[in-house]
């Protein structure tokens, strides 16, 4: 049995195979521009025969890199967060970079775990978009501490964080919403938000409440409401808001998760959308195209937020030796309204 079939192959096995240096087939490996075509065709050719693998581990040590990047979001299965990991991992790979995914599940406890975890790992930098519940972002000071790129997007911290941010224009998506209900003659308006400790929600009221006052209308205590925006508590919080007249004649879900559940509700109470009540979600998931009625809703553009998240994260990953800005200004990515058949 010959030696290559007993250990991996090696540059040095490929140089004695072409009779050339060791330093030649690295080189060329690596597409040196003075090592002409013909001789990286031989070595590319060789190493492919002799069954070499090039360990990335070995040479990141060298270079202190690991070509891997971690990225930790609330949950994969939400349509937003999906999108965006694809494109994000389609753009590294071009790069050269893996991309390691993680879930939070919405629970801060886990992301610290995860975050030490990525950490241990030697990333090379991370993408995060934090829990619902996380205020304290303590365990994400050791990548600034240590100069690791550091990336937040969409759920960012509300406060002052270190660290770069790229974030919806929420403020807007809000406004648009309720510009729209009122502009479709919508005088007794409701809404459903998630946790006000998050950046969007906390965003998109803000906008709702302010295109409301504009065309001078008000969101009654009672009929504006915060929590997760799940499917059940969804349904759980349209039944107060139906309990007694006056119904809404308008609605906005800061999701479309909320918005699906809006419609099941009304099929089942006989309500007419968007006769008796207008509705408004947000995200512009699938599910809110291919239903009966089409919802309303505004979309984040998640593919341009992926590429404004590996723009932002090359920046820093070509300036690792400098220290990050005192206020790193976030990049704002847009958001529109698409009008559909349920306003």
């Amino acid at each position: 049995m010959k030696s290559n079939d007993k250990l991996e192959s090696t540059i040095v096995d490929i140089a004695r195979e072409l009779r050339i240096s060791p330093a030649t087939v690295s080189r060329a490996l690596n597409d040196h521009p003075k090592i002409s075509h013909r001789t990286k065709e031989r070595v590319r050719e060789k190493a492919l025969e002799m069954g070499y693998r090039r360990n990335k581990l070995a040479s990141g040590l060298r270079n202190n890199r690991t070509y891997t990047i971690g990225m930790i979001v609330p949950r994969i299965s939400m349509f937003f967060h999906a999108e965006v990991i694809t494109i994000v991992q389609n753009l590294l790979h071009r790069q050269g970079y893996n991309l390691i995914i993680c879930q939070s599940n919405d629970s801060r406890e886990l992301e610290v775990d995860l975050a030490s975890a990525l950490y241990s790992s030697r990333v090379d930098g991370v993408l995060v978009a934090s829990t619902l519940y996380t205020t304290d972002y303590s365990h994400f000071d050791v990548f600034v501490q240590k100069g690791i790129p550091l990336v937040f997007y969409d759920r960012v911290p509300v406060d002052f964080y270190p660290a770069q941010m790229v974030k919806g224009d929420e403020y807007r998506g809000g406004y648009l919403a309720g510009e729209h209900l009122a502009e479709a003659g919508c005088k007794n308006i409701a809404a459903i938000f998630g946790l006000l400790g998050c950046c969007l929600y906390k965003g998109r009221y803000a906008g709702f409440k302010a295109a409301l006052k504009a065309h001078k209308l008000a969101l009654k205590k009672d009929q504006v409401f915060f929590h997760e925006l799940t499917h059940e508590n969804a349904l759980a919080t349209l039944d107060k808001l139906f309990s007694s007249k006056p119904y809404p004649d308008g609605l906005f879900t800061a999701n479309d998760t909320s918005a699906l559940a809006v419609l099941e509700f009304a099929r089942e109470n006989k309500i007419r959308i968007p006769g008796d009540l207008k509705l408004i979600g947000y995200s512009n998931d699938p599910r809110a195209a291919s239903v009966t009625p089409a919802i309303t809703t505004v979309d984040q553009f998640p593919g341009e937020v992926a590429r404004q998240l590996v723009a932002a994260l090359n920046k820093l990953l070509d300036n690792r030796s400098k220290k990050i800005m005192e206020k790193p200004e976030a990049l704002v990515t847009p958001v529109a309204l698409i009008k559909r058949m349920t306003t």
